[in-house]
């Protein structure tokens, strides 16, 4: 569709003036197609690639249907990790401020009575991941029985990390009279299924067809034995010479190994996985956006909702487990119209897995040779 700047999406001044304030003047395609649908009242499943510009999506008009006098949870945002959730909460007190509305995000790893601080000062908008939203419900500190708009953002990330009995029990505690949005970059059968049993003959919004793929992202792979698998990744990486890179490894223990090998070779390198605190994690963020270190190594949990610019390769040391996985590994370069590299690393008994993943994202990923 053709480019709409946001003053053509009949948006109240409050909103304007903080989309103005912050720079956004033209809507990205998922807001274009998202927003008429969500202040229109519609339950809404919405694919988009990683940095398109989703959150916003949602964000804008939750925060138009937003009663600023009733000071209860009004809307409700479920993501899968403590980073997404943060970075949502970001964007909602943005667009936000002009109104005065209340946001409270709720996650693991800090302590629940500051968070319950949050929702008794009147919290109109609640961010966090299903875990803690589900302890707040038990423990009688959130209530959401006033709630009008639930999104799952990553809705297909949080199926495959099992959050799905989470997700129903606190669904229970939400009115049936409420409007869902599923967000995902993926909207396979699991998701359709989902959004089918919650949520109300929802409209289908997809940006670029069913194309899963950033189109400027270079890609490639090596085909290595597992024996020679750290030489070839150390000349490839030499090679490459990446100004910022991300490497991703499929468990946290590795991630953590692999960083100190790095390290140990003369590396720059830091590690965030799933073991390290909330205090750790934003602190290796913080160093890795402000080029304290080049090699960011993250598993998949920890790297979901990473909000960085400028990397410029991501390197697939582990193949991912799943297509989709690829899919928002590779997201997380080539942002904002920039280009990117991504390389994979296979051995001979995974190349089933690359065959999947060309499959499934109707890509193909070319052969290096050293």
């Amino acid at each position: 569709m053709n480019e709409i700047s946001f003053s053509e999406l009949d948006l109240s001044s409050h909103v304007m003036e903080d989309l103005e304030y912050h720079g956004f003047q033209e809507a990205m395609p998922i807001q274009a197609e998202a927003i008429p649908y969500i202040l229109d009242g519609y339950d809404l499943i919405a694919q988009a690639k990683t940095g398109t510009g989703k959150t916003l999506a949602f964000a804008i008009p939750i925060v138009e249907k937003i009663n600023p006098s009733e000071r209860v949870v009004q809307s409700l945002i479920i993501t899968p990790t403590r980073e997404l959730a943060l970075q949502v909460s970001g964007e909602m007190k943005k667009i936000g401020y002009k109104k005065g509305l209340s946001v409270a995000t709720v996650y693991g790893g800090r302590k629940i009575s500051t968070q319950a601080e949050a929702l008794a000062k009147g919290a109109q908008i609640v961010v966090g991941t299903p875990g803690r939203i589900l302890d707040l419900i038990n423990r009688r500190i959130l209530r959401l029985d006033r709630v009008k708009m639930l999104v799952l953002d990553e809705a297909d990330r949080m199926l495959d990390m099992g959050f799905i009995i989470d997700i129903r029990k606190i669904l229970s505690h939400i009115p049936k009279e409420r409007q869902t949005m599923l967000f995902s970059a993926t909207i396979g059968e699991r998701v359709t299924q989902l959004a089918q049993s919650i949520a109300r003959n929802p409209h289908i919004v997809a940006t670029g067809d069913n194309e899963l793929l950033v189109e400027e992202v270079e890609q490639c792979y090596y085909e290595v034995s597992q024996k020679e698998k750290l030489d070839v990744f150390l000349e490839v990486v030499r090679r490459e010479n990446p100004s910022s890179a991300i490497i991703f490894c499929n468990t946290k223990r590795w991630a953590e190994t692999f960083s100190r090998l790095l390290r140990q070779r003369g590396f720059n390198s830091q590690a965030i996985h799933g073991d390290l605190t909330q205090k750790q994690r934003e602190r290796v963020m913080e160093g890795f956006r402000e080029k304290k270190f080049k090699f960011l190594i993250a598993t998949d949990v920890a790297a979901r909702g990473l909000d960085i610019d400028n990397v410029s390769h991501v390197f697939n040391y582990d193949v991912p487990k799943e297509p989709e996985g690829y899919v928002h590994r590779i997201g997380r370069t080539a942002r904002a119209g920039a280009s990117g590299k991504a390389v994979t690393f296979i051995c001979p008994n995974e190349v089933r897995s690359l065959w999947d993943i060309e499959n499934r994202c109707e890509t193909k990923i070319l052969k290096a040779e050293l």
